[in-house]
């Protein structure tokens, strides 16, 4: 925003910086540099403070009791350092994203509204030592309805209207072909919106209309909030879920920046979206961000992110893979996040259904393997590498269609 702004005012005075500074692709390596050098610079004098505040966390150990013998060292280290990812990304949008994008104000909406729930269940945890935060039922809830209407903006047909007059709030436009390698025909936003997008296939995918558009908003809401829900569920050991959003976003930003380009969707066969560069740019950020705040989570970890920057990483994710209609895609490159969901599912299905018998040592997952001996650094790096084929798989599929 800053830089869209200080391009006007010195066209004011026949001044124009040079074009470079307009590409995505250099935005999104400026996003990624400020995003990280935000989040390290700042790092040490904010987990200072979070210690002087005595912002820490306690391991809960009641359905996995071995866990408060292996993470006993980690009582009392400092969490809600979401609160850093969060202001790194923020402070990365309002310098290098265009104010006049709809991209940009859903991200900038999702950081705010998610993070903002996300920081009052981990002050309730902290500020009520014996109770667990928000009550999951209604957390679950403002997801749901916050997931919800993104969708309906989506897919609201006056919306669609104020997207050829040129409003500032419209939803975004994309393109596709139609016809061949050199015709381009423009979608409605609704058109856009209604329809899913199936990975390796050249072309398929699922249109929606009538009754049908309400179940796609459901199923949108259900992408968004199980993203968010399940990078939260992967945030139990040092790095592993900032590891893992790293590359999941890293993947998804080359998608986004892929989208934007004319030639290279055209020569991909995937929809072109216009603008869509814009959720490149925080993608990028996001990558920064969470290598930056890697060097203080890491093993041993100096401070962890908490609801609030686990949710919030996740509904950027399940929120972009949206914006780029590649929901079904998120579940091959967010592959880590849906196992260890799954995970305590399972669990949580078995233990009620077949008489309190568990069917993994622990869950989430990660869990599952320190019981079974592994040391944490490993768990977490093999989780690292899983994350890392899956998104290069991910990739791939956009080859492969």
């Amino acid at each position: 925003m800053l830089l869209f702004g200080l391009i006007f005012l010195l066209e004011k005075f026949g001044i124009s910086l040079p074009a470079v500074f307009t590409y995505s692709s250099t935005r999104m390596a400026l996003a990624a540099i400020t995003s990280l050098l935000v989040t390290i610079v700042f790092g040490k004098m904010f987990i200072k403070k979070l210690y002087e505040w005595k912002i820490g966390d306690r391991v809960r150990s009641e359905d996995c009791p071995l866990l408060g013998e292996l993470h006993r060292n980690k009582n009392d280290t400092p969490t809600m350092g979401g609160i850093l990812i969060l202001f790194s990304l923020l402070f990365s949008l309002f310098l290098w994203m265009d104010p006049k994008s709809p991209f940009t104000l859903i991200l900038f909406l999702t950081t705010l509204g998610i993070g903002s729930l996300g920081a009052i269940d981990d002050y309730l945890k902290l500020r009520f030592k014996n109770k667990r935060g928000l009550p999951g039922r209604a957390k679950l809830l403002v997801q749901l309805v916050f997931s919800f209407l993104i969708g309906l903006y989506l897919l609201w047909t006056p919306a669609s209207e104020m997207l050829h007059k040129g409003q500032w709030f419209a939803p975004p436009k994309a393109k596709e072909e139609v016809q061949g390698l050199s015709e381009l025909a423009a979608l409605s936003t609704k058109a856009y919106a209604t329809r899913i997008y199936v990975p390796f296939l050249k072309h398929h995918r699922w249109e929606f209309s009538g009754v049908g558009v309400v179940f796609l908003a459901l199923f949108l809401a259900f992408v968004i909030t199980g993203s968010s829900n399940a990078v939260n569920l992967t945030d139990g050991l040092d790095g592993l879920a900032t590891g893992t959003v790293m590359l999941a976003a890293s993947a998804f930003a080359l998608i986004a920046f892929i989208s934007n380009h004319l030639e290279l969707s055209r020569y991909l066969h995937i929809l072109y979206i216009e603008g869509s560069g814009e959720i490149a740019i925080y993608l990028s950020a996001v990558v920064g961000a969470c290598l930056g705040f890697l060097w203080y989570n890491s093993y041993p970890a100096q401070v962890f992110m908490g609801d609030t920057g686990s949710l919030t990483l996740g509904a950027i994710l399940g929120v972009s893979a949206v914006l780029l209609k590649r929901e079904l895609l998120l579940s091959i490159v967010g592959g880590v996040f849906v196992i260890e969901a799954l995970s305590v599912m399972l669990q949580v299905g078995s233990y009620r259904l077949r008489n309190k018998k568990r069917l993994f040592l622990c869950a989430p997952l990660h869990h599952h393997f320190e019981y079974k001996g592994w040391a944490e650094t490993k768990v977490v790096v093999r989780f690292w590498i899983i994350g890392l084929l899956l998104a290069i798989v991910g990739i791939a599929t956009l080859k492969f269609q």
